[in-house]
């Protein structure tokens, strides 16, 4: 068995108050995979500073002079959790064997790196790290979740159940991700794309070890929407077909009204259904304006061609 360069990609955002942590527990990680020897003495972590308000950079940089492992850049600006990782995979392309994606809040447990590793020395070269059950979640946390990954599912959209983006990708996969140039970053369903390889590695997700979550209700709502609309069209057919059921309903109603005035003697003003009728296809023709306009406003992204991210500062020596 010949050891490899392992890199560890940790995207962080405002993350000063757990990063000594995570830096602590990754580097043990990091350790015990060079002792039996399956990582080579000189794989590293890189922080990707995801433009934080807080010291985060600043301890990046201290970590940094404890231990030369730990490395660092830092994004010009806040460009989301998605192109912060890309930025990381990005900037370890071609600097190591294979790279693990882990956030800094340590709920993903690190000890899954080592399994993912040794499937990597078996030949695999796409690791997913799945959640293996959702106890620790609140029903409201379980129920959405759940329903995510459903939905996407029936959007078309090939994504993995109960996996955020804790991967091991290796080198050639990485290569393959910088082919993708979509502005409209959804790695969960970019990286099953690129067909390699791939085995699950499940573990337990525990609770933050400090700070607070990146990830409220409403920034969940609009990574989902994110994820549909990046990779499938079916919800424009599906307003299609609505709208086509809908017709073959009013001619039915059509054919019922002039029915109606032809052989009924008296024929009731039906005001009641006539408002609903309006509310409800007003609503259903803002919904399909609003969806049409969802992926307009991606191909209006899309075509300005604007750059991902800018780095700031590097700390890689």
């Amino acid at each position: 068995m010949t050891p490899i360069k392992l890199a560890i990609v940790v995207p962080c955002y405002n993350e000063e108050a757990v990063l000594p942590l995570s830096a602590k527990e990754l580097l043990a990680i990091l350790d015990r995979l060079v002792e039996d020897g399956k990582i080579m003495p000189d794989s590293f972590i890189l922080c990707c500073d995801d433009g934080s308000k807080d010291a985060t950079w600043s301890v990046i940089n201290r970590l940094h002079l404890t231990d030369n492992r730990i490395k660092g850049i830092a994004l010009a600006h806040n460009r989301g959790h998605q192109n912060a990782l890309l930025a990381g995979l990005m900037s370890v392309r071609g600097k190591c064997d294979a790279a693990v994606s882990i956030d800094a809040d340590l709920q993903d447990d690190p000890n899954a790196i080592i399994e993912m590793v040794d499937k990597f020395l078996e030949g695999k070269e796409i690791i997913y790290g799945v959640r293996e059950k959702r106890d620790s979640d609140t029903w409201f946390k379980r129920t959405t979740a759940r329903s995510f990954y459903r939905f996407q599912q029936l959007m078309g959209v090939n994504a993995i159940a109960d996996h955020a983006d804790f991967r091991l990708m290796s080198s050639r996969a990485i290569e393959l991700l910088a082919d993708y140039s979509e502005s409209n970053l959804y790695l969960r369903g970019i990286v099953p794309m690129i067909g390699l390889d791939n085995a699950i590695v499940t573990y337990d997700r525990h609770a933050r070890a400090a700070g607070e979550s990146k990830y409220p209700l409403s920034k969940m709502l609009s990574f989902s929407i994110d994820g549909i609309t990046s990779f499938s069209a079916k919800p424009m057919r599906m307003v299609f077909f609505t709208g086509f059921a809908l017709l073959i309903i009013d001619i039915l109603v059509a054919i019922y009204v002039i029915a109606s005035i032809l052989f009924s003697d008296h024929l009731e003003a039906g005001w009641a259904s006539l408002i609903i009728s309006i509310w409800f296809l007003g609503s259903l023709i803002l919904m399909a304006i609003g969806i049409v306009g969802e992926y307009i406003g991606k191909i209006f992204i899309e075509v300005k061609q604007r750059p991902r991210y800018a780095i700031r500062d590097i700390l890689f020596d």
